[in-house]
């Protein structure tokens, strides 16, 4: 199926796929999406391998890409919390979608760079 005004060269998706994906990224936006506003402790806790650096330089980019809002209260120390956007919020059900296919595809055995256990089409002979 053709969809009007894609072509090859050009897929409207690839940079939402940049923009949301890389080490971390959907973890976070897991997170944000599932819990709602989180201060940057708060989300290190549900992280605990992700370095400070790490989570900061994310959060930044995410926040350029209009995705999460970070907001600061005037108080000593500044207390921060970050929370998606009205257009982070758009990714709220292809994050769900994407989270139930996982949890299948582990129930079946699929490892990156691996596939599946078992193909279970047999294959023609050769």
């Amino acid at each position: 199926m053709k969809v009007k005004g894609a072509s090859c060269i050009s897929c409207p998706m690839d940079p939402v796929l940049k923009a949301v994906t890389g080490r971390w990224t959907t973890t976070i936006l897991w997170n944000l999406s599932s819990e709602g506003p989180l201060r940057f402790g708060a989300l290190m806790g549900l992280m605990p391998e992700i370095s400070a650096k790490v989570l900061t330089d994310r959060l930044k980019m995410l926040e350029r890409n209009g995705i999460v809002l970070r907001t600061q209260k005037p108080t000593i120390p500044p207390e921060v919390s970050y929370e998606m956007t009205e257009h982070g919020r758009d990714l709220h059900q292809a994050l769900r979608s994407l989270h139930e296919v996982a949890l299948k595809w582990d129930a079946e055995g699929w490892k990156p760079g691996e596939g599946f256990p078992e193909d279970p089409l047999p294959r023609a002979a050769e």
